[in-house]
Protein backbone atom coordinates (compact mmCIF):
# COMPACT_ATOMS: atom_id res chain seq x y z
CA UNK A 1 0.00 0.00 0.00
CA UNK A 2 1.40 3.55 -1.11
CA UNK A 3 0.61 6.30 1.90
CA UNK A 4 0.63 9.60 0.06
CA UNK A 5 -0.48 13.07 1.03
CA UNK A 6 -2.74 14.38 -1.80
CA UNK A 7 -0.88 16.76 -4.32
CA UNK A 8 2.79 15.72 -2.49
CA UNK A 9 4.59 14.79 -5.52
CA UNK A 10 2.94 18.27 -7.17
CA UNK A 11 4.47 20.07 -4.47
CA UNK A 12 7.88 18.28 -4.54
CA UNK A 13 7.95 19.40 -8.11
CA UNK A 14 7.33 23.08 -7.33
CA UNK A 15 9.52 23.11 -4.58
CA UNK A 16 12.24 21.69 -6.70
CA UNK A 17 11.40 25.11 -8.96
CA UNK A 18 12.17 27.52 -6.35
CA UNK A 19 15.36 25.33 -5.48
CA UNK A 20 16.43 25.76 -8.82
CA UNK A 21 15.47 29.23 -9.63
CA UNK A 22 17.54 30.49 -6.38
CA UNK A 23 20.58 28.59 -7.60
CA UNK A 24 20.26 30.36 -10.96
CA UNK A 25 19.94 33.40 -9.09
CA UNK A 26 23.26 33.32 -7.35
CA UNK A 27 25.44 34.90 -9.69
CA UNK A 28 28.65 33.04 -10.70
CA UNK A 29 31.56 32.83 -8.22
CA UNK A 30 29.31 33.66 -5.35
CA UNK A 31 29.44 30.94 -2.24
CA UNK A 32 26.60 28.62 -2.95
CA UNK A 33 24.90 27.56 0.61
CA UNK A 34 21.41 25.91 1.77
CA UNK A 35 19.15 28.22 3.37
CA UNK A 36 18.37 26.03 6.33
CA UNK A 37 17.55 26.96 10.20
CA UNK A 38 19.66 23.83 11.56
CA UNK A 39 22.87 22.92 11.57
CA UNK A 40 24.53 19.34 13.06
CA UNK A 41 28.02 20.67 11.69
CA UNK A 42 30.78 21.57 13.92
CA UNK A 43 33.39 23.47 12.15
CA UNK A 44 33.51 27.09 11.81
CA UNK A 45 32.68 28.58 8.14
CA UNK A 46 32.78 32.28 6.30
CA UNK A 47 30.12 34.42 7.42
CA UNK A 48 28.19 35.26 3.96
CA UNK A 49 24.98 38.12 3.92
CA UNK A 50 23.47 36.77 0.84
CA UNK A 51 20.44 34.71 -0.13
CA UNK A 52 21.03 31.05 -0.05
CA UNK A 53 19.00 28.22 -1.75
CA UNK A 54 15.74 27.94 -1.00
CA UNK A 55 14.95 24.36 0.37
CA UNK A 56 11.89 25.37 2.33
CA UNK A 57 9.68 23.46 0.17
CA UNK A 58 11.76 19.89 0.10
CA UNK A 59 11.65 18.69 4.42
CA UNK A 60 8.79 16.11 4.46
CA UNK A 61 8.29 12.26 3.14
CA UNK A 62 6.26 12.34 0.09
CA UNK A 63 4.89 8.51 0.57
CA UNK A 64 5.53 5.71 2.08
CA UNK A 65 4.76 2.27 0.56
CA UNK A 66 4.20 -0.16 3.41
CA UNK A 67 3.99 -3.23 0.72
CA UNK A 68 7.91 -2.81 -0.41
CA UNK A 69 9.23 -1.44 2.74
CA UNK A 70 10.24 2.26 1.16
CA UNK A 71 9.89 5.74 1.22
CA UNK A 72 10.25 8.89 -1.17
CA UNK A 73 11.79 11.68 1.39
CA UNK A 74 12.64 15.07 0.96
CA UNK A 75 16.43 15.99 0.72
CA UNK A 76 15.83 18.29 3.96
CA UNK A 77 13.78 16.22 5.60
CA UNK A 78 14.69 15.54 9.38
CA UNK A 79 14.83 11.94 10.89
CA UNK A 80 12.42 13.74 13.34
CA UNK A 81 9.87 14.15 10.38
CA UNK A 82 11.23 10.80 8.82
CA UNK A 83 10.71 8.58 12.19
CA UNK A 84 7.60 10.31 13.02
CA UNK A 85 5.98 9.36 9.71
CA UNK A 86 7.18 5.75 9.06
CA UNK A 87 6.57 4.35 13.08
CA UNK A 88 2.96 4.91 11.98
CA UNK A 89 3.23 2.16 10.30
CA UNK A 90 5.46 0.19 12.02
CA UNK A 91 8.58 0.76 10.18
CA UNK A 92 11.80 2.87 10.16
CA UNK A 93 15.16 3.73 8.09
CA UNK A 94 17.41 1.34 8.34
CA UNK A 95 19.56 3.62 10.07
CA UNK A 96 18.75 6.74 11.84
CA UNK A 97 21.20 8.94 13.25
CA UNK A 98 20.93 10.13 16.63
CA UNK A 99 19.99 13.73 16.24
CA UNK A 100 16.69 14.99 15.73
CA UNK A 101 17.28 17.38 13.20
CA UNK A 102 20.00 16.05 10.99
CA UNK A 103 18.61 15.49 7.57
CA UNK A 104 18.59 12.50 5.45
CA UNK A 105 20.11 14.16 2.56
CA UNK A 106 22.73 15.57 5.36
CA UNK A 107 23.54 12.00 6.50
CA UNK A 108 23.88 11.08 2.96
CA UNK A 109 25.97 13.06 1.71
CA UNK A 110 28.03 13.68 4.98
CA UNK A 111 28.28 10.46 7.46
CA UNK A 112 25.64 9.22 9.65
CA UNK A 113 25.81 5.85 11.57
CA UNK A 114 23.67 4.67 14.59
CA UNK A 115 23.49 1.07 16.57
CA UNK A 116 21.92 -0.87 13.63
CA UNK A 117 25.19 -0.21 11.72
CA UNK A 118 26.80 -3.10 12.13
CA UNK A 119 24.21 -5.27 10.39
CA UNK A 120 23.01 -2.62 7.62
CA UNK A 121 26.24 -0.27 7.48
CA UNK A 122 25.63 3.36 6.84
CA UNK A 123 22.52 5.69 5.62
CA UNK A 124 23.51 6.31 2.15
CA UNK A 125 23.67 2.17 1.74
CA UNK A 126 19.83 2.00 2.14
CA UNK A 127 19.16 4.59 -0.36
CA UNK A 128 18.23 3.12 -3.89
CA UNK A 129 17.84 6.41 -5.84
CA UNK A 130 18.66 9.90 -5.70
CA UNK A 131 17.92 13.13 -7.11
CA UNK A 132 20.66 15.48 -6.88
CA UNK A 133 20.91 19.45 -7.69
CA UNK A 134 24.01 19.09 -9.32
CA UNK A 135 26.68 22.42 -9.52
CA UNK A 136 25.21 22.60 -13.41
CA UNK A 137 22.14 23.55 -11.89
CA UNK A 138 20.31 20.59 -13.08
CA UNK A 139 18.88 18.13 -11.45
CA UNK A 140 20.27 14.74 -12.08
CA UNK A 141 18.28 10.86 -11.14
CA UNK A 142 20.76 8.82 -9.91
CA UNK A 143 21.06 4.83 -8.60
CA UNK A 144 23.74 2.67 -6.71
CA UNK A 145 26.98 1.93 -9.20
CA UNK A 146 26.77 5.30 -11.07
CA UNK A 147 29.33 7.57 -11.08
CA UNK A 148 27.60 10.24 -9.20
CA UNK A 149 25.67 7.92 -6.82
CA UNK A 150 28.96 6.60 -5.60
CA UNK A 151 30.80 9.45 -4.62
CA UNK A 152 28.30 11.79 -3.32
CA UNK A 153 28.05 9.87 0.65
CA UNK A 154 30.95 12.02 2.19
CA UNK A 155 30.94 14.78 -0.39
CA UNK A 156 29.37 17.71 1.99
CA UNK A 157 27.51 19.50 -1.05
CA UNK A 158 30.59 19.47 -2.91
CA UNK A 159 28.89 17.41 -5.76
CA UNK A 160 24.86 18.95 -5.03
CA UNK A 161 22.26 18.39 -3.19
CA UNK A 162 19.82 15.50 -2.95
CA UNK A 163 16.38 16.50 -3.22
CA UNK A 164 14.26 13.27 -3.19
CA UNK A 165 15.94 9.92 -2.32
CA UNK A 166 14.32 6.95 -2.26
CA UNK A 167 14.85 4.54 1.02
CA UNK A 168 14.72 1.34 2.05
CA UNK A 169 13.03 0.80 5.33
CA UNK A 170 12.30 -2.66 7.82
CA UNK A 171 10.23 -3.52 10.02
CA UNK A 172 10.68 -2.61 13.50
CA UNK A 173 7.95 -3.44 17.24
CA UNK A 174 6.96 -0.77 19.59
CA UNK A 175 9.06 -1.72 22.59
CA UNK A 176 13.15 -2.05 22.48
CA UNK A 177 14.62 -4.04 24.98
CA UNK A 178 18.17 -3.02 26.47
CA UNK A 179 20.81 -5.46 28.10
CA UNK A 180 23.81 -3.30 29.40
CA UNK A 181 26.90 -5.58 29.73
CA UNK A 182 30.51 -4.47 31.03
CA UNK A 183 34.01 -5.42 29.81
CA UNK A 184 37.12 -4.84 31.69
CA UNK A 185 39.39 -4.65 28.92
CA UNK A 186 38.62 -3.38 25.09
CA UNK A 187 39.97 -7.08 23.93
CA UNK A 188 36.90 -8.79 25.53
CA UNK A 189 34.42 -5.98 24.44
CA UNK A 190 36.20 -6.27 20.87
CA UNK A 191 35.33 -10.41 21.13
CA UNK A 192 32.23 -9.82 22.13
CA UNK A 193 31.55 -7.52 19.14
CA UNK A 194 32.71 -10.23 16.75
CA UNK A 195 30.78 -12.83 17.59
CA UNK A 196 27.21 -10.56 17.29
CA UNK A 197 28.85 -8.85 13.84
CA UNK A 198 29.04 -13.08 12.77
CA UNK A 199 25.97 -14.22 14.70
CA UNK A 200 23.51 -11.50 15.42
CA UNK A 201 22.28 -12.98 18.64
CA UNK A 202 24.31 -12.43 22.73
CA UNK A 203 23.81 -15.05 25.17
CA UNK A 204 21.34 -17.00 22.64
CA UNK A 205 19.33 -13.60 22.17
CA UNK A 206 19.42 -11.89 19.28
CA UNK A 207 20.33 -8.13 19.08
CA UNK A 208 18.73 -6.10 16.89
CA UNK A 209 20.92 -2.32 17.71
CA UNK A 210 24.25 -2.65 19.01
CA UNK A 211 26.79 0.57 20.26
CA UNK A 212 28.81 0.80 23.07
CA UNK A 213 30.63 3.53 25.74
CA UNK A 214 34.07 3.77 27.00
CA UNK A 215 34.29 5.31 30.61
CA UNK A 216 37.65 4.31 30.94
CA UNK A 217 39.98 2.12 28.99
CA UNK A 218 39.02 -0.43 31.86
CA UNK A 219 35.11 0.14 31.73
CA UNK A 220 33.92 -0.58 28.58
CA UNK A 221 29.63 -1.22 28.04
CA UNK A 222 27.72 -3.04 24.93
CA UNK A 223 24.30 -1.79 25.20
CA UNK A 224 22.25 -5.10 23.19
CA UNK A 225 19.07 -3.71 21.62
CA UNK A 226 15.95 -6.40 21.02
CA UNK A 227 13.17 -5.22 19.57
CA UNK A 228 9.92 -5.81 21.75
CA UNK A 229 6.31 -6.25 20.55
CA UNK A 230 5.12 -5.72 24.02
CA UNK A 231 6.48 -4.18 27.48
CA UNK A 232 6.47 -7.81 29.54
CA UNK A 233 4.70 -6.30 32.55
CA UNK A 234 7.53 -4.04 32.56
CA UNK A 235 7.17 0.27 32.44
CA UNK A 236 9.07 1.51 30.19
CA UNK A 237 12.03 4.40 30.99
CA UNK A 238 11.88 7.94 30.17
CA UNK A 239 15.12 9.84 29.78
CA UNK A 240 13.34 13.04 28.78
CA UNK A 241 12.76 14.01 32.36
CA UNK A 242 15.24 13.72 35.37
CA UNK A 243 16.85 10.21 34.71
CA UNK A 244 19.57 10.72 31.81
CA UNK A 245 20.15 7.74 29.95
CA UNK A 246 23.83 7.51 29.77
CA UNK A 247 24.33 7.46 33.34
CA UNK A 248 21.66 4.29 33.12
CA UNK A 249 24.27 2.35 31.81
CA UNK A 250 26.24 1.94 34.50
CA UNK A 251 23.08 1.74 36.98
CA UNK A 252 21.15 -0.61 34.84
CA UNK A 253 22.17 -3.68 33.66
CA UNK A 254 18.73 -4.28 31.75
CA UNK A 255 16.31 -1.24 30.70
CA UNK A 256 12.91 -1.23 28.48
CA UNK A 257 11.89 2.06 25.79
CA UNK A 258 9.35 2.74 23.48
CA UNK A 259 10.80 2.38 20.13
CA UNK A 260 10.83 6.24 19.82
CA UNK A 261 12.37 6.92 23.32
CA UNK A 262 15.32 4.79 22.14
CA UNK A 263 16.05 6.36 18.41
CA UNK A 264 16.06 9.99 20.26
CA UNK A 265 17.82 8.06 23.45
CA UNK A 266 20.92 10.22 22.87
CA UNK A 267 19.10 13.37 21.51
CA UNK A 268 17.93 14.52 25.11
CA UNK A 269 21.21 15.11 26.33
CA UNK A 270 23.53 15.39 23.15
CA UNK A 271 25.09 12.18 24.64
CA UNK A 272 26.38 13.53 27.24
CA UNK A 273 27.68 17.13 26.22
CA UNK A 274 24.58 19.08 28.07
CA UNK A 275 26.35 18.71 31.25
CA UNK A 276 28.32 21.79 29.43
CA UNK A 277 25.11 24.17 29.88
CA UNK A 278 24.37 22.41 33.23
CA UNK A 279 20.98 20.41 32.12
CA UNK A 280 22.54 17.80 34.42
CA UNK A 281 22.10 19.73 37.20
CA UNK A 282 18.86 18.25 39.10
CA UNK A 283 17.41 21.77 39.89
CA UNK A 284 18.46 23.11 36.76
CA UNK A 285 16.94 20.11 34.97
CA UNK A 286 13.19 20.33 36.71
CA UNK A 287 13.32 24.19 35.32
CA UNK A 288 14.59 23.69 32.13
CA UNK A 289 11.38 22.87 30.09
CA UNK A 290 11.41 19.62 28.53
CA UNK A 291 10.77 20.55 24.73
CA UNK A 292 14.19 22.28 25.10
CA UNK A 293 16.10 19.95 26.21
CA UNK A 294 17.11 18.63 22.30
CA UNK A 295 20.27 18.75 20.56
CA UNK A 296 19.35 21.55 18.12
CA UNK A 297 18.57 24.19 21.44
CA UNK A 298 22.39 23.10 22.58
CA UNK A 299 23.67 23.69 19.17
CA UNK A 300 21.89 27.03 19.30
CA UNK A 301 23.94 27.58 22.65
CA UNK A 302 26.81 26.56 21.24
CA UNK A 303 26.75 28.85 18.30
CA UNK A 304 26.05 31.95 20.90
CA UNK A 305 29.63 30.46 22.47
CA UNK A 306 31.21 30.37 19.83
CA UNK A 307 30.17 33.93 18.19
CA UNK A 308 30.41 35.84 21.31
CA UNK A 309 33.69 33.85 22.78
CA UNK A 310 31.94 33.20 26.25
CA UNK A 311 33.72 30.24 27.35
CA UNK A 312 37.31 31.86 26.64
CA UNK A 313 36.50 35.07 28.15
CA UNK A 314 35.74 32.59 31.60
CA UNK A 315 38.50 31.06 31.07
CA UNK A 316 40.90 34.08 30.77
CA UNK A 317 38.76 35.88 33.54
CA UNK A 318 39.35 32.94 36.04
CA UNK A 319 43.06 32.38 34.89
CA UNK A 320 42.34 28.90 33.34
CA UNK A 321 44.38 27.99 30.44
CA UNK A 322 42.40 28.22 26.78
CA UNK A 323 40.49 25.23 25.78
CA UNK A 324 40.81 22.93 22.41
CA UNK A 325 37.47 22.07 21.05
CA UNK A 326 37.79 18.02 20.29
CA UNK A 327 34.37 17.47 18.63
CA UNK A 328 35.56 14.05 16.24
CA UNK A 329 34.00 11.08 15.27
CA UNK A 330 36.84 8.47 13.80
CA UNK A 331 36.69 4.86 12.57
CA UNK A 332 39.26 2.14 13.11
CA UNK A 333 39.25 -1.25 12.85
CA UNK A 334 37.77 -3.33 15.29
CA UNK A 335 40.81 -4.87 16.32
CA UNK A 336 42.48 -1.72 16.90
CA UNK A 337 40.31 -0.12 18.95
CA UNK A 338 41.86 -0.89 22.20
CA UNK A 339 44.67 1.04 20.96
CA UNK A 340 42.97 4.14 19.97
CA UNK A 341 40.88 3.69 22.99
CA UNK A 342 44.37 3.32 25.41
CA UNK A 343 45.78 6.02 23.49
CA UNK A 344 43.33 8.80 23.24
CA UNK A 345 42.65 8.23 27.26
CA UNK A 346 46.48 9.28 28.10
CA UNK A 347 46.89 11.86 25.32
CA UNK A 348 43.34 13.75 25.54
CA UNK A 349 42.11 12.36 28.47
CA UNK A 350 38.35 12.93 27.94
CA UNK A 351 35.64 10.59 29.42
CA UNK A 352 33.16 8.45 28.25
CA UNK A 353 33.65 8.01 24.76
CA UNK A 354 30.91 6.41 22.45
CA UNK A 355 31.72 3.10 20.13
CA UNK A 356 29.78 1.81 17.67
CA UNK A 357 30.39 -0.67 15.51
CA UNK A 358 29.45 -0.82 12.55
CA UNK A 359 30.40 -3.04 8.55
CA UNK A 360 29.96 -1.06 5.17
CA UNK A 361 27.75 -3.33 2.72
CA UNK A 362 30.41 -2.17 -0.05
CA UNK A 363 33.01 0.51 -1.27
CA UNK A 364 32.23 4.05 -1.98
CA UNK A 365 34.43 6.28 -3.52
CA UNK A 366 35.23 9.31 -1.28
CA UNK A 367 35.20 7.48 2.27
CA UNK A 368 37.46 4.02 2.12
CA UNK A 369 35.82 1.54 4.26
CA UNK A 370 36.90 -2.17 3.16
CA UNK A 371 33.13 -3.71 2.97
CA UNK A 372 32.58 -6.72 5.16
CA UNK A 373 35.17 -5.78 7.23
CA UNK A 374 34.24 -4.93 11.01
CA UNK A 375 35.19 -0.89 12.13
CA UNK A 376 34.02 0.76 15.21
CA UNK A 377 33.34 4.52 15.46
CA UNK A 378 34.52 6.57 18.46
CA UNK A 379 32.46 9.99 19.02
CA UNK A 380 33.99 12.13 21.50
CA UNK A 381 32.90 15.76 22.03
CA UNK A 382 34.25 18.72 23.92
CA UNK A 383 37.06 20.60 24.99
CA UNK A 384 40.34 20.28 26.75
CA UNK A 385 42.39 22.67 28.46
CA UNK A 386 45.67 23.05 26.52
CA UNK A 387 47.23 26.49 27.58
CA UNK A 388 47.68 29.89 25.42
CA UNK A 389 51.17 28.80 24.02
CA UNK A 390 49.50 25.45 22.55
CA UNK A 391 50.43 25.25 18.80
CA UNK A 392 47.53 25.54 16.72
CA UNK A 393 44.80 22.48 17.86
CA UNK A 394 47.54 19.83 18.84
CA UNK A 395 45.00 17.49 20.29
CA UNK A 396 42.94 17.41 16.59
CA UNK A 397 46.16 16.66 14.70
CA UNK A 398 47.85 14.23 17.15
CA UNK A 399 44.15 12.57 16.62
CA UNK A 400 44.28 12.70 12.82
CA UNK A 401 47.63 11.27 12.91
CA UNK A 402 47.03 8.07 15.12
CA UNK A 403 43.29 7.71 13.37
CA UNK A 404 45.58 6.87 10.12
CA UNK A 405 48.68 5.55 12.20
CA UNK A 406 45.72 2.16 12.92
CA UNK A 407 44.04 2.64 9.65
CA UNK A 408 41.49 4.64 10.45
CA UNK A 409 39.13 7.83 8.80
CA UNK A 410 37.58 10.80 10.24
CA UNK A 411 34.37 12.36 9.53
CA UNK A 412 34.74 15.53 8.23
CA UNK A 413 31.82 17.34 9.68
CA UNK A 414 33.84 18.84 12.35
CA UNK A 415 37.34 20.99 12.06
CA UNK A 416 39.86 19.04 10.00
CA UNK A 417 43.79 19.92 9.57
CA UNK A 418 45.19 18.11 7.01
CA UNK A 419 47.59 19.09 4.29
CA UNK A 420 45.96 19.18 0.73
CA UNK A 421 47.96 16.14 -0.17
CA UNK A 422 47.31 13.76 2.86
CA UNK A 423 43.78 14.85 2.41
CA UNK A 424 43.74 14.07 -1.12
CA UNK A 425 45.28 10.48 -0.27
CA UNK A 426 43.52 9.72 2.71
CA UNK A 427 39.88 10.39 0.83
CA UNK A 428 40.33 9.85 -2.66
CA UNK A 429 40.70 13.09 -3.95
CA UNK A 430 41.25 12.71 -7.46
CA UNK A 431 38.73 10.23 -8.31
CA UNK A 432 36.09 13.15 -6.48
CA UNK A 433 37.65 15.88 -8.50
CA UNK A 434 36.89 13.48 -11.68
CA UNK A 435 33.27 13.30 -10.44
CA UNK A 436 33.07 17.14 -9.97
CA UNK A 437 34.56 18.34 -13.07
CA UNK A 438 31.56 16.47 -14.94
CA UNK A 439 28.67 17.53 -13.01
CA UNK A 440 30.13 20.97 -12.10
CA UNK A 441 32.15 21.55 -14.79
CA UNK A 442 32.09 25.17 -13.82
CA UNK A 443 33.78 24.88 -10.71
CA UNK A 444 30.76 26.58 -8.92
CA UNK A 445 30.33 24.61 -6.17
CA UNK A 446 32.96 24.60 -3.25
CA UNK A 447 35.39 21.79 -2.79
CA UNK A 448 35.32 18.87 -0.16
CA UNK A 449 39.26 20.38 0.85
CA UNK A 450 37.61 23.64 1.03
CA UNK A 451 34.86 23.51 2.68
CA UNK A 452 35.80 20.87 5.44
CA UNK A 453 39.64 22.13 5.83
CA UNK A 454 39.44 25.98 4.72
CA UNK A 455 35.73 26.16 6.12
CA UNK A 456 35.22 27.99 3.36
Amino acid sequence: MVVSEPGAWQEHARAVERLTASYEAIGPGEPVRLAKQTSNLFRARERIERPGLDVSGLCDVIEVDTDRRTAQVQGMCTYERLVQVTLAHGLMPMVVPQLRTITLGGAVAGLGIEATSFRNGLPHESVLEMDVLTGAGTVVTTHPGDTLFDAFPNSYGSLGYATRLLIELEAVSSYVGLRHRRFDDARSWSDAVAAIVETGEFENEPVDGLDGVAFAPDELYLTLASWQATTGGRRPSDYTGQEIYFRSIRERTMDLLTVEDYLWRWDTDWFWCSGAFGAQNPTVRRLWPRRWRRSDVYMRLLGLDRRFGIADRLDRRAGRPLRERVVQDIEVPLDRIGDFVEWFDAAVGMRPVWLCPLVAQRAWTTYPLDPGRVYVNAGFWGTVHVGDEAPAAPLNRAIERRVHELGGHKSLYSEAFYDRDTFDRLYRGAALAAVKQRFDPDDRLTSLYDKTVSNR
